[in-house]
C-alpha cells in the first residue's frame, strides 16, 4: 500500500495535480485537520521497503454515518480535493462510492447551513471522482487476478511453513496451520502448493473431495490420504485450514478439532498454529511493489480522464496487464462469493473465482495427492525429466509435480541426471514419490544442471542459427544423445531449463529427419533468472531472483542512506536481457537502469551525472536529508563502461557532491530458496506439461505421419507442432512450437525480440524525479 501512495503522489505531481495523504482512514477524513496533509515529492521517499501503510488505516464508525460523510465531505472541500484515490477491500471501496453517490447532496447541505460558500463549492460540487485500489491480503476480489498485498502475505506464510516443516521432520509430528481468508480461500491454496501440504481445507471447496466414497465423513477420507503419505515416506504431515474454512453443511472447521482426529485416530503427535498478523507484516515482496507502482499509475490516469458520467472505476490486472473496470460491478461479484457459499453452492462459488483459482485447486489435487488414476498400459508412458543451463529456482518444484502427475497417471519419470552430458554417460533412473519430498522448496537443481549442448547437425537449419556461442561449456554429439534416448526407450522429453534448453530444442528438433529418437514429442519448461526465452512473459527463478535482488538492494540503499551522500552502481544479473535490472529497479526505487536493449552511451552518463548532482545541490540548498542512491546495470549493458568504470565517472563528476560504490550481486540471484509465486508457476506449468505430452502422444499414435518405416511405432511424430516451448502469456498458458517462436528470436543476443517490460525504463525515470522541478510547480494547475 505504501508504494502505491508513493506511485500516485509522485505520478500526481508530474501531471501538476495536488497530492494530499488522508490519514487513518475514513476517520481522517471526518477528523480533518492535521489528518489531511498535502504531500510533496520527498515525503514519500523510502515507502517502497515499508510493510503496511505510512499514512495509517482505521475503520470508521463515524463515516458509516450521513452526518460522518457530511464533515468529510466539507473537510475534502477545504482543502481542495475533488478526487479521491482508495486503497482498501471491498468495505472501503464501497463507502468511497456511496460518499461518491450522495456528493452532490452533502455539498448542498453544507452550504445551506452555512458552512460553505457557494464561491468554495463551485468547481466541486455537482462531481466527485472516485477510484478504487484493490489492498486486500486475501485476494478476494472480482475483477482482478490479484491485489495489492496478497503475495508478500504469501510470502510471510510461505517462509513460515517452511520453518514449520524443518522442526516437524525433525520430529515426525503433525501440524495444523490456520492462515487468513474468510471467504476467500487463495492464501491458504497458494501455500498448500508452495509448500507440498498433505491436506487444505477451503470455504469454496469444501471435502471430502470423493463425495461418492464418503459422503459427507472428510474425517475418514483425510485420515486414510495422510496415513498413506506416511506410508510413503512422509515424516511430517502439514495441514493448512483457512479461517472461513467449512464442511458441506456450512459448520466451521477448526484447528483443534482436527488436531484431535489426527491425535486420537492416527496417533500423530500433532501441534496446532494460527499464523495471525504476522500474515499482514513485512517488507512487500518484489511483486506487490511492482504491481502497487503500475496500478497507482494508472489510478491517477484515471482520476484525470473521469467525467460525470463514467461510473467509478477500480483498477486491476488481468492476464497481465492493468485494467479499469466498474468499482461496483466488482464488488458486487466478490459479494456473490460468500452468497453462493451461504447458499450451498459451491461449484457457483468457485466459478466465480478467476479461472486460475479452479486450475490451481485442480493441479493441487493431482500432484499433492496420491491418487488411482492409471491410465491404460498402451497409454503409459516412459517421460524423460532432464535440466540445462544454469540454475533458477523452482525447476526442482517442477520436477517434481511432473513426477508425481506421472506417477499419478501410471507413467514412469526418469531422472536425466546432470544434463545432456550425463544423459550421453547413462545417469538415468527412474523418480519415486519419496525421492521427490520436499522438493517444492530447494533452490538450485537437485537433478543436476549444466550449459552442455548438443552439437546441430551439419545441414539442417539449426546449423545455421549460431547457436554454438561462449556460454555452451561442450557440445556432445547429437548421434550419442539419440542412442541413449533410444536405450532407455525414453518416449516424451521434458527440458527444464533457460536459453541452452531453447536451443538444445531446436537443435534436436532440427535433426529429427536424421535420428528417429528425436522424433517424440519434446516440450521446454522455462527456468531462467534472466527471463529471456521467447514465448513467454515469465520464466520460472525470475521472481526468486527479483526478490533476492530487491531485499539486497533494500540493505544497499540503508547503507547508502546513512552514509547519505553516496550512489550505488549495482550490477545484476540477465545476460543479453535487461528484465532483472527494469523489474529490479521498479520494485526498488532505482535512480536509472543501463539495459543491454538500449546500451550505454556517453550522452546517457552525462545527463545521468546531471540529475544526480541537481537532486544533490537541491537537498543541501533546501536542508533536506541527503538520500542514498542506486543504480542498476545490467551485467551485458556494455562492454566499454562496466560497473567500476560508471562508478569512477560519477565520483569525479560527483564534484564532491556525492560519493560512489560498486556492488556485484552475482550468483546471489540463482540461488535461495523458491519463492512463492515461482513455486505456484511451476506447479501450474508442469501439470500442463505432462497434460502436454499425452495429448501429443495421442495424437501421434491416432494419425501417423512416418511413413512406411515408422507407422509401427507408438508415439512416431516430427510435427512441428509436437516440439514446443510452454509459456505464460497474460493468464493463459501457451505452447508454440519452436520453429514459430525463431521469428520471435534474436539467437545472437540470446532473447525474444518482444519485451513488455521495456515501456517501464521511462517510469523510473519518472518516479525518481527526471521530468519534475518543484521550482516549476504552479499551485492550483
Amino acid at each position: 500500500m505504501n508504494a502505491a501512495v508513493r506511485s500516485v503522489a509522485r505520478i500526481a505531481l508530474q501531471r501538476g495535480c495536488v497530492p494530499f495523504a488522508i490519514h487513518e482512514g475514513y476517520e481522517g477524513l471526518v477528523e480533518g485537520g492535521e489528518m489531511i496533509r498535502r504531500l510533496g515529492w520527498g515525503d514519500v521517499r523510502g515507502f517502497l521497503s515499508i510493510g503496511g501503510t505510512v499514512i495509517g488505516t482505521a475503520r470508521s464508525a463515524r463515516f458509516r454515518t450521513r452526518e460522518g460523510r457530511l464533515l468529510a465531505a466539507y473537510n475534502m472541500i477545504k482543502n481542495g480535493i475533488d478526487a479521491l484515490i482508495v486503497c482498501g477491500g471491498d468495505g472501503s471501496l464501497t463507502g468511497a462510492d456511496l460518499l461518491r453517490s450522495e456528493w452532490k447532496g452533502l455539498v448542498d447541505e453544507l452550504i445551506g447551513l452555512g458552512k460553505l460558500t457557494l464561491e468554495e463549492c463551485a468547481h466541486l460540487r455537482e462531481h466527485l471522482t472516485i477510484v478504487g485500489l484493490v489492498g486486500s491480503i486475501d485476494n478476494d476480489m472480482s475483477s482482478t487476478d490479484i491485489t495489492i498485498g496478497a503475495f508478500t502475505s504469501l510470502h510471510r506464510i510461505c517462509e513460515s511453513l517452511d520453518s514449520l516443516c524443518s522442526t516437524a521432520a525433525s520430529h515426525q509430528r503433525a501440524f495444523v496451520v490456520e492462515v487468513m481468508g474468510r471467504h476467500c480461500g487463495w492464501l491458504a491454496l497458494m501455500a498448500a502448493i508452495s509448500v507440498g501440504a498433505d491436506w487444505v481445507f477451503l470455504p469454496e471447496r469444501p471435502p471430502p473431495l470423493n463425495g461418492e466414497k464418503y459422503g459427507e465423513n472428510w474425517e475418514d477420507e483425510m485420515c486414510e490420504k495422510l496415513s498413506q503419505n506416511r506410508k510413503m515416506g512422509n515424516r511430517i504431515s502439514l495441514i493448512i485450514i483457512c479461517e472461513g474454512a467449512i464442511d458441506q453443511n456450512l459448520k466451521p472447521i477448526k484447528p483443534d478439532y482436527v488436531k484431535t482426529i489426527l491425535e486420537t485416530r492416527l496417533g500423530f503427535d500433532t501441534r496446532v498454529t494460527n499464523l495471525g498478523h504476522v500474515q499482514r507484516g513485512g517488507s512487500p515482496c518484489a511483486y506487490d511493489r511492482y504491481l502497487a507502482t503500475v496500478q497507482g499509475v494508472e489510478a491517477v490516469e484515471a482520476v484525470l480522464r473521469s467525467t460525470p458520467e463514467t461510473p467509478a472505476p477500480m483498477i486491476g490486472m488481468n492476464q497481465h496487464r492493468i485494467t479499469a473496470g466498474p468499482l461496483m460491478d466488482a464488488v458486487k461479484l466478490t459479494h456473490e462469493v460468500a452468497d453462493s457459499i451461504a447458499a450451498k453452492d459451491f461449484k457457483k462459488a468457485m466459478d466465480l473465482r478467476d479461472p486460475d483459482f479452479t486450475r490451481a485447486y485442480d493441479a493441487y489435487i493431482e500432484s499433492h495427492l496420491i491418487g488411482n488414476k492409471h491410465y491404460p498400459v498402451e497409454k503409459q508412458l516412459r517421460v524423460g525429466i532432464i535440466h540445462t543451463g544454469a540454475p533458477a529456482g523452482g525447476m526442482n518444484t517442477a520436477t517434481r509435480i511432473a513426477a508425481r502427475l506421472c506417477l499419478n497417471r501410471g507413467h514412469t519419470p526418469l531422472a536425466i541426471k546432470n544434463g545432456f552430458s550425463g544423459l550421453c554417460r547413462g545417469e538415468i533412473s527412474p523418480i519415486t514419490w519419496q525421492q521427490v519430498i520436499g522438493w517444492q522448496t530447494m533452490g538450485g537443481s537437485e537433478l543436476g544442471t549444466n550449459r552442455d549442448h548438443p552439437l546441430p547437425v551439419p545441414g539442417t537449419f539449426a546449423a545455421s542459427l549460431d547457436i554454438t556461442d561462449a556460454y555452451a561449456t561442450s557440445f556432445i554429439d547429437c548421434g550419442r544423445i539419440a542412442y541413449f534416448l533410444q536405450k532407455h526407450n525414453i518416449q516424451a522429453l521434458m527440458i527444464v531449463g533457460g536459453f541452452e534448453a531453447y536451443t538444445s530444442l531446436l537443435v534436436l528438433d532440427a535433426a529429427r529427419g536424421i535420428f528417429p529418437a528425436f522424433c517424440i514429442p519434446m516440450i521446454q519448461l522455462p527456468a531462467t533468472v534472466s527471463n529471456n526465452v521467447p514465448g513467454t512473459d515469465f520464466s520460472l527463478g525470475s521472481d526468486t531472483a527479483l526478490n533476492t535482488i530487491v531485499e539486497s538492494t533494500d540493505r544497499i540503499k540503508q547503507s547508502a542512506t546513512a552514509s547519505q551522500k553516496r550512489v550505488f552502481i549495482v550490477e545484476v544479473q540477465g545476460g543479453n536481457c535487461g528484465y532483472l535490472a527494469v523489474l529490479g529497479g521498479l520494485a526498488s526505487g532505482a535512480t536509472t537502469v543501463y539495459i543491454p536493449e538500449e546500451g550505454i552511451s556517453l550522452d546517457m552518463l552525462q545527463r545521468d551525472v546531471k540529475h544526480l548532482n541537481e537532486r544533490y545541490r537541491y537537498e543541501e540548498t533546501h536542508a533536506e536529508k541527503n538520500e542514498g542512491r542506486v543504480i542498476f546495470r545490467a551485467e551485458a549493458a556494455s562492454t566499454t563502461y562496466t560497473t567500476k568504470v560508471i562508478s569512477s565517472i560519477f565520483r569525479h563528476e560527483g564534484q564532491g557532491l556525492f560519493d560512489s560504490r560498486t556492488a556485484v550481486l552475482g550468483h546471489l540471484q540463482q540461488g535461495g530458496t523458491p519463492s512463492p509465486l515461482d513455486r505456484i508457476r511451476a506447479t501450474r506449468m508442469a501439470v500442463d506439461c505432462i497434460d502436454w505430452i499425452e495429448k501429443a502422444y495421442g495424437q501421434a499414435c491416432e494419425n501417423k505421419s512416418g511413413g512406411v518405416m515408422y507407422q509401427t511405432v507408438p508415439g512416431y511424430t516430427n510435427k512441428p507442432e509436437h516440439a514446443v516451448v510452454i509459456g505464460i502469456q497474460g493468464a493463459d498458458v501457451v505452447f508454440t512450437p519452436l520453429q514459430e517462436l525463431l521469428k520471435e528470436t534474436d539467437i545472437s543476443k540470446r532473447r525474444g525480440v518482444k519485451a513488455w517490460w521495456m515501456g517501464l525504463t521511462r517510469l523510473i525515470k519518472v518516479l525518481s524525479k527526471y521530468y519534475y522541478n518543484e521550482e516549476d510547480f504552479v499551485e492550483g494547475a
